[in-house]
C-alpha cells in the first residue's frame, strides 16, 4: 500500500476503508490525526472510488452506477464551504432531515428570504432593462469574490436610486405631458377665440353702421328697444378648455347637453395626430373642448363630467396679449422639460448598463446562496448545535472527489474540526444514475419516458441507440428522404454551440433535443434505403446490373413471367428489375412481412434474455428456472420455428405454405404435411415444439408460488429474534430484489399465485399479440413507399407529361410540398412512434420492472433549469 501526505492546517480525519478480495476479505482502520498538520490519505486499487475490476471494460450505460448511502458531519463553521463545492461537484443527492418542519421553522430560514429579497430585486431590474431595450450582459466583468452581505447593500442601494429615478422621470415626463396639452389647448382655442373676437367686432362695427344710417322702412320698430335693452341686460359668460378622448367625445357632447339641459355651447376640434395623456402615458387621439356656460351650477355639473370622462382641463385666458405670452412660457418650459428629461433618461441607461454587465454574475450568486441555504435546511442540527448532519446518495466512484471537497472546505474555512464521512448500511432502494453524454442522454430519455429503470437492472438504453433507429428505418426506408432528414440534423449539429445557448420554441427546442436520435433515424434510413432500392420511390442501378432482363417488349407491364435471368444475382438489396411490375407488390410484402416477424421474434428473445441478466445479476434462481427458461421455449416453440422456416424456405426456394403449417400445427399435428414439408422429420419436430409450449404454460404458472412460499416459512421458521447483524449482500437483496414485492413479515400466497398467473397470462396472449404488433413495420414501409410512388407518378411525372414550364414549375412545387410536410414531417412522426411503441411494449415488457427513481444530484449547474 502506498502512502502520500498532504498538508492541511487543522484537520482531523477519520476514515474506514474496507476492501474485498477473492482469495480474503481485508479491513483496514486509518485513524490519522493532525497533531503536525499534515493529512495521511490512501491512494491505489484501494481507495473507495474505485471499486470496478476484472478483465473486461465497464459498460456504464448496463447498469446504473453503484450507489451509497453516506452520513456526512460538518461542522457549522465549514457548512456554507462544504455545501458550496458539493454543489460544484454535482455528485450528491441530499436527503430532507426536516420534512417534518414547515419552511418558516428550519434553521435558514431567514437567510433564505434575504436571498428571495436579493432576487426579487434582479428581477426588478431585469424588467427594467427589458423595457429599457437592454439585455443582460452574457460576459460579466470578472470578480474575484463577492460578500453576499455587500451585495445585499448594493443591490438595495441601486434599487432606492432606480425607484428614485424612475419616479422622478414619471413626474418629469407627466409634467411634460400636460405642457404639451396646454399648448395645444392654448393654440387650437386661441384660434377660436381670435376669429370669435374677430366676427363680434365686424358685428359691432355693422350695426352701428346701420344706426347712422337712419331709419328705413324695413327696419324693425322695436329695435333701438330691444338694442338697448341688451346692452343693460348683458350676462357674463364662463368658459371651460381642455381635451378630451376622441373615442369618449360624443358620449361627452351628449351628457354635457343633458345634464345643462341644453344651456352650453360646447366646440370640439380633433387634435391631428394622437399625443401621450398624462395620468395614463398611452398614446391616444384627443379632441380640444371649450364649453361656454352660465351660473355656478352648471359649471360645477360640467366639472363632474369632466372628471368622469378623463377630460384633462386647462385654464385659458380671453385676452389675446396673455395667450401669447403664455404660449411663449409654455414653449420655453416644454424646452427645460425636454432637456431634463433626456439627461435623466441617459444617467438611467447608463445605470442600467452599469447593472447589465454585473447582472448574470450577480443572479447567479444570489442562486446560489438561496440553493446553499435550501439544501442547508435539509441538515439536521446536532444537539450540540455545533454541527449538522447530512445524508445522500452519491455514486460509489465519487467517494474520493466528495472527500476530497470536504477537505478543502474544512480548510477554506479555517475549521479546527474536519468533516467526517462515512457510508451508512441501509434497506432503503437507492436512486438510479447512469453516466450519460450528450449522444447517449436522448436514447436514455426514450427509455425513461417509460418509467426509470430500477436500480441496476438491465438497462435497454443500450440497445435501443441500435434497435430504435433500425426500427424506424424499416418503416422509412428510403435513402432520399434519409438524406434529407441527414441534411436537417446536421444543421443543428453543427450549430448545437449556438442553439444551445438560445431560447428556442417547443418544437424547435424538441427537435434540437433529439438531434443525435434522428441522425441515427436518418443514416439507417439510408441503409434500408439502399436495401430497398428507394430513392424517392425510385430505383437505381448503383451496385450492378438488374440480374433479368425481358424476354419481348410488353413484359415489363405484364408479369415477372416476362423476364428471365440473364446475369449474376443483384449483389445488394432488391433488384430494380421489380420495380414497375405487377408482381412487386407481392414481392415485397412477403418480403417485409417475414422480415419484419424476424426481426421482432429476434427483439422479444433479447428481452427474455436480458431478464436472464437481471436474474443471475440479482441472484433470483427461481426467475431462471421458472421465468426464463419457460418464456424462451414456449416463444421458441411457436414463432421462433416460424422463424425458422422462413429462413429455410428462403434458403431452398420452397413453395410451402407457411400459414397451413402454423394452422395445422395445432389443429390437426399428427397429419401428413405433404408438398408443405421443409425438411425431413418435420413433423415430429412440430410434435415436439407443440408439447414442449404446452407444458411450459403451467411450468411457469405453478411451481414459482409454491417455491416462494417455501422459501419464506424456512427463512422464518423458529426465528423469533432474528439476528442483528446482517452481510451487505443480503440486505441488499433483501432490500432491492425481491422480485414481487412483498415484505418479509406477511406472504400472501393467494396475492402471489394471482400475479404469477396474471403474468403467465399476460406472457401467452403476448407472445401472439407482440409478434403480430411487429407486423407494422411492414404495413408502415408498405405505406410509406406507395405514398412516394403516387407523388412520384401523379404529381411530378403527370406534370412533365404536358410538357408546359408553368404546369411544370406547380407540379414541383406540389411534390416538394408533399414530400416535405407528408413524407418527411407526418411519415417521420408516425415511424417515429410505432418505433417508440415497439420498445415500449413488445420488448421492455419482457424484462423491464421501470419502477426506480432518479438520481438528482445537487449541482450548481442545474439551477437555470430549476429556477427556469
Amino acid at each position: 500500500m502506498k502512502k502520500k501526505t498532504k498538508s492541511y492546517a487543522h484537520i482531523d480525519w477519520s476514515l474506514k476503508l474496507k476492501t474485498k478480495q477473492k482469495a480474503n476479505t481485508r479491513e483496514i482502520d486509518l485513524d490519522v490525526l493532525s497533531r503536525d498538520g499534515k493529512l495521511t490519505e490512501l491512494t491505489g486499487r484501494e481507495s473507495m472510488g474505485d471499486v470496478r475490476g476484472g478483465c473486461c471494460p465497464p459498460m456504464d450505460l448496463f447498469r446504473s452506477e453503484p450507489m451509497q448511502l453516506v452520513q456526512l458531519i460538518i461542522p457549522m463553521e465549514s457548512a456554507h464551504f462544504t455545501v458550496s463545492y458539493l454543489g460544484d461537484l454535482g455528485l450528491l443527492q441530499f436527503k430532507d432531515l426536516n420534512s417534518e418542519k414547515s419552511p418558516f421553522q428550519r434553521t435558514y430560514a431567514a437567510q433564505i428570504k434575504k436571498c428571495g429579497e436579493m432576487a426579487r430585486k434582479l428581477r426588478f431590474f431585469k424588467e427594467q432593462m427589458l423595457k429599457a431595450g437592454f439585455s443582460p450582459s452574457t460576459k460579466s466583468v470578472a470578480q474575484n469574490d463577492i460578500d453576499v452581505d455587500d451585495l445585499e447593500v448594493k443591490l438595495g442601494e441601486l434599487e432606492v436610486e432606480l425607484i428614485e429615478m424612475n419616479a422622478n422621470g414619471e413626474k418629469l415626463q407627466r409634467s411634460y405631458n400636460e405642457l404639451v396639452e396646454y399648448k395645444l389647448v392654448l393654440q387650437k382655442a386661441g384660434e377660436f377665440f381670435a376669429s370669435a373676437q374677430h366676427s363680434a367686432t365686424a358685428q359691432q362695427r355693422e350695426m352701428e353702421s346701420r344706426q347712422m344710417g337712419g331709419e328705413s322702412i324695413e327696419t324693425p320698430l322695436l329695435q333701438d328697444q330691444e338694442a338697448s335693452t341688451d346692452l343693460s341686460k348683458q350676462v357674463k359668460l364662463g368658459f371651460i378648455t381642455g381635451l378630451v378622448p376622441r373615442e369618449k367625445s360624443m358620449a361627452f357632447e351628449r351628457i354635457l347637453f343633458r345634464a345643462t339641459r341644453g344651456n352650453v355651447f360646447l366646440k370640439q376640434v380633433p387634435v391631428e395626430e394622437p399625443i401621450t395623456d398624462p395620468v395614463s402615458g398611452e398614446k391616444m387621439e384627443k379632441n380640444v373642448f371649450w364649453v361656454f356656460y352660465s351660473g355656478e351650477r352648471a359649471k360645477n355639473k360640467i366639472l363632474k363630467i369632466c372628471e368622469a370622462f378623463g377630460a384633462n382641463r386647462y385654464p385659458f385666458a380671453e385676452d389675446l396679449g396673455k395667450q401669447a405670452l403664455m404660449i411663449i412660457e409654455v414653449s420655453g418650459r416644454i424646452s427645460e422639460l425636454k432637456t431634463t428629461l433626456d439627461a435623466g433618461l441617459l444617467h438611467r441607461d447608463n445605470l442600467l448598463q452599469t447593472i447589465g454587465d454585473q447582472f448574470e454574475q450577480w443572479n447567479l450568486k444570489v442562486k446560489k446562496e438561496k440553493s446553499i441555504y435550501h439544501t442547508l435546511n435539509m441538515l439536521s442540527l446536532d444537539v450540540t448545535k455545533k454541527c449538522l448532519v447530512a445524508e445522500g446518495w452519491s455514486p460509489v466512484f465519487a467517494t474520493k472527489q466528495i472527500q476530497e471537497a470536504l477537505q478543502r472546505a474544512a480548510f477554506d474555512s479555517n475549521s479546527q474540526v474536519g468533516a467526517i464521512f462515512q457510508v451508512l448500511h441501509t434497506r432503503e432502494s437507492p436512486p438510479t444514475y447512469f453516466r450519460t453524454n450528450k449522444f447517449t442522454s436522448a436514447f436514455q430519455e426514450i427509455v425513461d419516458a417509460y418509467g426509470v429503470a430500477k436500480y441496476q437492472e438491465a438497462n435497454p438504453g443500450v440497445y435501443t441507440i441500435v434497435t430504435f433507429p433500425f426500427l424506424f428505418a424499416v418503416m422509412f426506408g428510403d435513402w432520399g428522404h434519409g438524406i434529407c432528414l441527414l441534411l436537417a440534423t446536421l444543421f443543428f449539429i453543427v450549430r448545437e454551440k449556438k442553439l444551445s445557448s438560445q431560447k428556442l420554441g417547443d418544437i424547435t427546442e424538441m427537435t434540437f433535443g433529439g438531434r443525435y436520435v434522428i441522425l441515427m433515424m436518418s443514416l439507417f434510413s439510408i441503409y434500408t434505403g439502399l436495401v430497398y432500392n428507394e430513392f424517392f420511390s425510385v430505383p437505381f442501378e448503383l451496385f450492378g446490373y438488374s440480374a433479368y432482363a425481358c424476354r419481348d417488349l410488353s413484359c415489363r407491364d405484364a408479369s415477372t413471367v416476362g423476364l428471365i435471368k440473364v446475369g449474376d444475382t443483384y449483389p445488394f438489396g432488391v433488384d430494380p428489375a421489380w420495380h414497375g411490375t405487377r408482381s412487386e407488390l407481392p414481392f415485397l410484402n412477403s418480403l417485409k412481412m417475414k422480415m419484419s416477424i424476424l426481426l421482432g421474434v429476434a427483439q422479444m428473445n433479447l428481452g427474455i434474455i436480458l431478464n436472464y441478466f437481471n436474474a443471475t445479476f440479482f441472484g433470483i434462481s427461481l426467475n431462471i428456472w421458472f421465468q426464463f427458461i419457460p418464456q424462451m421455449i414456449f416463444l421458441n416453440s411457436l414463432f421462433g420455428y416460424l422463424s425458422l422456416l422462413i429462413i429455410v424456405k428462403w434458403c431452398t426456394g420452397s413453395q410451402a405454405d407457411l400459414y397451413h403449417i402454423m394452422i395445422y400445427m395445432f389443429l390437426s399435428p399428427t397429419d401428413e404435411l405433404g408438398e408443405n414439408q421443409l425438411f425431413p422429420g418435420q413433423k415430429t419436430v412440430q410434435l415436439v415444439l407443440l408439447l414442449l409450449a404446452l407444458v411450459s404454460v403451467p411450468w411457469m404458472l405453478l411451481p414459482k408460488p409454491f417455491l416462494l412460499k417455501k422459501q419464506h416459512e424456512n427463512r422464518h421458521q423458529g426465528q423469533s429474534y432474528a439476528p442483528l447483524e446482517s452481510t451487505d449482500d443480503t440486505l441488499h437483496l433483501e432490500a432491492n430484489h425481491d422480485s414481487h414485492g412483498h415484505g418479509h413479515e406477511e406472504f400472501e400466497f393467494s396475492e402471489v399465485f394471482v400475479h404469477q398467473l396474471i403474468h403467465t397470462i399476460e406472457f401467452v396472449l403476448g407472445a401472439v399479440s407482440n409478434t403480430a404488433s411487429y407486423l407494422r413495420l411492414w404495413a408502415l414501409s408498405l405505406a410509406h413507399s406507395e405514398l412516394s410512388v403516387v407523388f412520384y407518378e401523379k404529381v411530378l411525372l403527370l406534370a412533365w407529361g404536358f410538357n408546359n414550364i408553368i404546369i411544370l414549375v406547380v407540379g414541383i412545387i406540389v411534390f416538394i410540398f408533399a414530400t416535405v410536410g407528408v413524407l418527411l414531417v407526418m411519415e417521420t412522426l408516425s415511424a417515429f412512434l410505432h418505433a417508440l411503441r415497439l420498445h415500449w411494449v413488445e420488448f421492455q415488457n419482457k424484462f423491464y420492472e421501470g419502477d426506480g427513481y432518479k438520481f438528482y444530484p445537487y449541482s450548481f449547474a442545474l439551477l437555470d433549469d430549476e429556477y427556469d
